[in-house]
């Protein structure tokens, strides 16, 4: 989905995805339509002594609702800036803060991979939420109680939101990794364990819980936004702990080790015409080429640069006139996860290998990686043996 740019907190980018759009208004009318219901809830919870009679006149339930809505998210923001400050203080750059239709998530350009580190992260943005709750329960117990609907509507929001934040802390503890309570049940476990065997197990647990979630929201609660968040747990578990266990595995494997050197490299000259560049891919099975220009490489040409050429033009047509000049270069000794990291990122193929000097040293395409991997996972020991420059091992 696309995102917006609202602004910035203590330097981190606060973002809204568009589902968010549709979810505040959401909440808002659900708010909006449940005044005396929820007054009667946090009377019975929390002994507030609210005055439903004062709440559900006119158009101040709508009120009601946008106000506690936007205090709500407002709370998720400040969740995720719990998370944030704390990493950053671990030296782990945030990326953005980002709104969303299942609330909000701040994302790490690195995991840590510390045990310690990654409790301290994890935990930060719970003990925020909490904190909200109890500056929001203050506020509430410092407005007089009165027959003022305006007055009687702020205790109604300070209430709500004390309730709700500490709900909020308290159901992302829960071990629904990668949630933070799944978080902590992997910082804990990681103590004695492997991070990435930490990691699988918290996955594990992770996805039976978005399981249980999914079942409970589905059958009992008839919440499908329940099942929807636990559909999205169990993706993100599965996900997070695919990536830590590539990792493992590619540890300190270099892009030197996995690519396609210079002269194993079929390129095409920007001169060649679409058609030879088409009968070029037919006859060796290869969808993509670096394209040269007096022995340097100038661009990328691709199977889909040439198909956006109509067929009764692809004689008139040249290799220069339809690559990618903007390339995506990497160094032959950039760790491995870091390259597929860049072609993740940037939605690209492949990647150009260069050395210091701009010289053309190879290319690197996920297939690479992907057979790298494969290899070093049929391996007894899980790991192959590279070769240094000089061919000693």
């Amino acid at each position: 989905m696309r995102r917006f740019r609202i602004g910035s907190l203590v330097g981190i980018p606060i973002q809204l995805d568009l589902t968010f759009l549709l979810v505040l208004p959401l909440f808002a009318w659900i708010i909006g339509t449940q005044v005396e219901q929820t007054t009667a809830l946090l009377n019975d919870s929390l002994g507030t002594g609210l005055n439903p009679a004062l709440l559900s006149g006119g158009g101040l339930v709508w009120v009601l609702g946008v106000v506690a809505a936007v205090g709500l998210f407002t709370g998720v923001v400040l969740h995720e800036l719990g998370h944030s400050v704390v990493a950053i203080r671990f030296g782990f750059p945030i990326d953005s803060i980002t709104l969303w239709l299942f609330g909000g998530v701040a994302k790490l350009t690195e995991m840590p991979e510390d045990w310690k580190q990654e409790l301290a992260i994890a935990v930060a943005g719970p003990i925020v939420s909490v904190l909200l709750g109890v500056l929001s329960y203050t506020a509430f117990v410092v407005l007089p109680s009165t027959q003022s609907s305006m007055v009687e509507a702020a205790r109604f929001v300070f209430a709500y939101l004390a309730a709700m934040n500490v709900a909020l802390a308290a159901f992302n503890m829960l071990p629904g990794f990668p949630m933070d309570g799944g978080r902590v049940l992997r910082a804990l476990l990681a103590r004695t364990r492997p991070y990435a065997e930490a990691t699988k197990i918290a996955a594990g647990v992770g996805r039976v819980f978005a399981i249980v979630l999914g079942l409970f929201g589905l059958f009992v609660a008839g919440n499908i936004f329940l099942a929807g968040l636990a559909f999205f747990i169990y993706i993100g578990a599965a996900g997070e702990a695919k990536q830590t266990s590539m990792k493992a595995d590619l540890e300190g494997v270099q892009v030197r080790d996995v690519m396609t050197p210079a002269e194993h490299v079929t390129t095409v000259t920007s001169t060649q015409s679409v058609q030879e560049l088409i009968q070029t891919m037919f006859r060796e099975r290869h969808t993509g080429y670096p394209v040269e220009r007096g022995g340097e490489v100038v661009g990328l040409v691709t199977l889909e640069d040439a198909r956006a050429v109509r067929e009764v033009e692809r004689d008139a047509y040249t290799v220069g006139d339809v690559m990618t000049a903007d390339l995506y270069t990497v160094a032959p000794e950039t760790d491995v996860m870091d390259a597929l990291n860049e072609l993740q990122g940037n939605s690209v193929g492949r990647l150009v290998v260069t050395d210091a000097d701009g010289a053309f040293r190879g290319l690197l395409t996920r297939s690479d990686i992907m057979t790298a991997l494969s290899i070093i996972r049929s391996s007894e020991d899980g790991h192959v043996r590279t070769q240094q420059p000089d061919g000693t091992p």
